[in-house]
């Protein structure tokens, strides 16, 4: 009897400091956290801060740093959505650690769930010490992407590397991987991402003067990696053809008004159409840029339509992502329910183009509604001097269609 009771106080014990770890609020400061992926944990820098009576959350990958300001704290739990995406994280809070899962909304409405964790002072992306013999990847790299199916593709590579830590992206035909932050421990390359949208993970190592290894984006995306030096590496070039230079639609905004190209609103203007989905991290850098450029432009006959293609064909649903998508990106300019974002739905809803390869695509139209550019994805801020030049050359064609007469 007496060894029972000992027994099961001992057992009280352990729970009640098992159940006390749990708080009401989260500790403030800097955690390292991971979402485990099936090629292993992908880690990410995070701070939990107060900013006067609310908990906000900063996701840090290499120079960026994203604000998620919608937080709740209830029960012991905190829940937050990522801005403009239908992303979400719910962990449990303890004094020193958030444990839970973050869910991505994935094509046709399916979550994908991925453990996810989060240690508060842990210091390190991939090791807690650092290695001095390091590899040097810094440079510029030819990527070939070989998926599971033996389909090959291209990339270009560019890294930065001070010490072990290394940081920047994956350049594809489609779009970059956005900013990439990781360590070289002796010939060992690990890299990694997460800001809301997608998930990176890449695990390559030096042989012979190559990176080899494989990625992985969230839980169903992997391709195996080989890439070589080549500062003269450039991208292959995706075109999307047209069928006729002039184009019109009608699809709905997010109240159910119809919204039509050919609307007095946009007559005799120059007008980009650009194909995006509230899914997809390249379109909200894109809209990182329009929402300045169009308060800056659009009185001199200059305006947007993005048509959104997402990962909901019912109505309702789609336009609820879309809503949170322009408020907070701050969009003004309209964003319609186009479709689906399958490969064919938007061929269809836009039987002009030839096809749509890759999120965003822009359609640059001019004041008498000829068509005069199409491009296929976008330079974000993570490729540096790309994307400096893609802002200069689109700058550039705008305001010499703007001085066009109409």
């Amino acid at each position: 009897m007496i060894l029972l009771r000992s027994f099961l106080l001992s057992l009280a014990l352990l729970c009640i400091g098992a159940c006390s770890s749990q708080v009401g609020t989260p500790t403030i400061g800097h955690y390292r956290a991971t979402l485990e992926l099936p090629g292993g944990p992908a880690p990410f820098g995070l701070d939990v801060a107060r900013e006067g009576d609310e908990v906000v959350l900063y996701l840090i990958n290499g120079r960026e740093r994203t604000r998620v300001p919608n937080v709740t704290l209830r029960d012991g739990e905190l829940a937050a959505m990522f801005p403009g995406y239908e992303n979400s994280l719910r962990a449990t809070m303890h004094r020193d650690r958030l444990e839970g899962a973050v869910t991505l909304i994935k094509a046709g409405g399916v979550e994908q769930v991925i453990p996810f964790k989060a240690t508060l002072g842990e210091t390190g992306r991939f090791y807690a010490e650092s290695s001095t013999d390091n590899a040097d990847v810094a440079g510029r790299w030819e990527v070939t992407f070989t998926d599971d199916a033996g389909k090959t593709s291209r990339g270009v590579a560019i890294f930065e590397q001070t010490h072990d830590r290394v940081t920047g992206t994956v350049m594809t035909p489609t779009g970059d991987h956005r900013f990439l932050e990781g360590q070289v421990h002796g010939d060992d390359v690990h890299l990694s991402t997460f800001a809301g949208g997608l998930a990176y993970l890449y695990k390559l190592r030096i042989e012979n003067g190559a990176l080899v290894g494989e990625y992985w984006q969230g839980l169903k995306g992997h391709e195996k990696v080989s890439a070589q030096r080549n500062e003269d590496a450039e991208l292959e070039h995706i075109a999307t053809t047209l069928k006729s230079d002039r184009f019109d639609f009608t699809f709905e905004d997010v109240d159910g008004k119809p919204v039509s190209l050919s609307d007095e609103r946009f007559r005799g203007k120059v007008v980009l159409v650009t194909l995006g989905g509230t899914w997809c991290p390249n379109c909200h850098d894109e809209a990182a840029v329009l929402v300045p450029f169009y308060q800056e432009h659009k009185d001199r006959g200059f305006e947007i339509i993005a048509l959104m293609f997402e990962r909901h064909g019912e109505f309702a649903r789609a336009a609820a992502a879309v809503r949170g998508y322009q408020r907070d990106l701050h969009i003004d300019y309209p964003t319609l329910i186009a479709g689906v974002a399958d490969d064919e739905d938007p061929e269809r809803k836009l039987p002009t183009l030839s096809g749509v390869y890759g999120y965003p695509t822009s359609i640059l139209i001019d004041r008498q509604g000829k068509i005069r550019n199409v491009h296929t994805g976008f330079n974000g801020p993570a490729t540096g001097q790309h994307y400096d030049e893609y802002v200069q050359e689109f700058t550039q064609q705008v305001n010499e269609l703007l001085a066009e007469t109409p």
